[in-house]
């Protein structure tokens, strides 16, 4: 086994594809968004593409600054509460997270043209921020699996075709370095492969360095599994806002966005089976950290039909992503080594990647009743199956099944609002198509929100409550041990907004 080091700089030149561990959920995580914004935007669900007037509506379309008669600046802290029922095989649990966060803040100022002859009635400079995903989140799935799928399954199919020479001990070497450089050379698969190898749940058919096949040391049977997922951390945007006037009825804007992730999950696995084999008991644990920039930008315009019909069009470009990601792992068994707990010191620091997550078109309609109030109406469409990951070289076989597995999903908006007095009354209602093509993976969305607004007359005061509902068929892994827990997921939010003209 001494040759192994000797090869592995040239062995692991030619296995570069499997040094990355990205999937399928990776693509989606971060190609979808969702602008959380200011209480008057969520109140409406969002509908805000052909009315403008609100910072988070500029964020929709970048047209929308340009409505604002005065210079407009606007803050806005929201709770989330996240609440799953999570059912896997006969076990049923819940959980839930809360947490308080700013979500929205900004500024746009106008700067009216001092020509009463030229048609550029006026134009408007801004920046704002928005949360554009909350990746708050836990989950616990408990049962007894009953389909003979054992997280063996998951150990052996990163071994299958994998050299036994790649993934041994050599003499005397302490079992965190060997994981540590098969990391570094050969990647994640078999840094998976080893996992399985030294916690004794697989074994080589022959016990020479050539050897690629393998066998579980697990009986078939039924196994209890405990699986836990948490995550924290956020998608945000920075928007460098320019739009303008022209004539009466026309506005046109452009967004300058720079993106930022920061997610963190960890998930834990027990399973325990008492099948009579010489495995019985197995602890998995895995911890990522991802971060990562990005930039993308928007066009928009709206224009008024008359003064109460409005029409509005924004196209949102691919966001160009560079991500960074972190792990660790443990991994135990009642046959393993006690020296294995250490390999839970090694932090694995991959290769920096990048995602182009896929571009977006929105359409929307608004009739608004004089100062009495409106309704408006936006449905947009992202093709999914359009996320890249690069270098290609390095993932064309996972862009190939994004292509595949993923698919163009539409989403529709809808809001009102009513004026009485200083008070304002709305209401929305929005649904979003599954970005899956089996519509189960994740599911469809459908969510309901409620405001209400104070003006002060220069200030403004809005308070609203959202809520948002989906059915997840969600794989504990996307390898081996694919059997799904279905999660019904509530979202519920309570957004306060101060607003105020400069």
């Amino acid at each position: 086994m001494q040759i192994k080091k000797l090869n592995l700089l040239v062995i692991g030149l030619l296995s570069m594809s499997t040094i990355y561990g990205q999937d399928i959920s990776d693509a989606v995580r971060f190609s979808q968004s969702e602008i959380q914004g200011t209480a008057r935007f969520r109140a409406l669900s969002g509908a805000f593409g052909a009315l403008g007037g609100d910072m988070s509506a500029v964020a929709i379309n970048p047209a929308g600054s340009a409505i604002f008669s005065r210079s407009h600046a606007s803050f806005s802290g929201s709770n989330i509460n996240a609440k799953n029922d999570t059912n896997y095989f006969d076990g049923l649990t819940n959980s839930s997270v809360s947490n308080f966060d700013i979500n929205q803040g900004g500024a746009a100022f106008v700067f009216t043209n001092s020509n009463s002859n030229s048609p550029w009635k006026k134009f408007t400079l801004g920046i704002a921020y928005d949360r554009t995903n909350n990746y708050e989140d836990a989950w616990n799935a408990v049962g007894r699996n009953t389909n003979n799928q054992s997280i063996d399954l998951y150990f052996l199919s990163y071994a299958d075709g994998v050299r036994l020479g790649d993934i041994s001990l050599l003499d005397g070497e302490f079992i965190e370095d060997a994981y540590s450089d098969i990391g570094s050379v050969f990647g994640f698969g078999h840094q998976q492969a080893f996992l399985g190898y030294q916690a004794f749940i697989l074994e080589p058919d022959a016990n020479n360095d050539d050897n690629t096949t393998y066998f579980s040391n697990l009986a078939d049977g039924t196994f209890d599994h405990d699986y836990l997922y948490s995550s924290t951390g956020y998608n945000g945007k920075i928007s460098f806002n320019l739009a303008t006037q022209y004539e009466d009825n026309l506005y046109l804007g452009i967004n300058l966005n720079s993106h930022f992730i920061d997610y963190q999950r960890s998930t834990s696995f027990l399973e325990d089976n008492s099948n009579g084999a010489l495995i019985t008991a197995i602890d998995f644990e895995n911890n990522l950290s991802t971060t990562g920039n990005g930039f993308s930008f928007q066009l928009g315009g709206i224009l008024k039909l008359s003064q109460e019909f409005r029409v509005g069009l924004t196209y949102d470009s691919p966001t160009w992503y560079t991500i960074e990601e972190e792990t660790t792992q443990f991994i135990d068994s009642n046959e393993a080594d006690s020296d294995i707990r250490f390999i839970g010191d090694i932090v694995n620091i991959y290769p920096q990647y990048k995602l182009k997550t896929p571009s977006k078109i929105t359409g929307s309609l608004a009739y608004v009743f004089a100062k009495q109030g409106l309704i408006s109406f936006d449905y947009s469409k992202k093709d999914y199956g359009n996320t890249e990951f690069t270098p290609n070289r390095d993932y064309n076989d996972l862009n190939n099944a994004i292509s595949n597995v993923l698919t163009d999903a539409s989403t529709y908006r809808f809001g009102g609002e009513y004026k009485h007095k200083q008070f304002a009354f709305r209401g929305g209602y929005r649904f979003e198509e599954s970005p899956y093509t089996d519509g189960l993976t994740v599911g469809d969305l459908t969510g309901y929100s409620l405001g209400l607004g104070y003006n002060f007359g220069n200030t403004k005061l809005d308070v609203t409550y959202d809520k948002w509902e989906r059915t997840d068929a969600t794989p504990l892994y996307n390898v081996g041990l694919t059997d799904t827990a279905s999660i019904d997921r509530q979202n519920s939010n309570i957004t306060l907004s101060l607003s105020f003209n400069i």
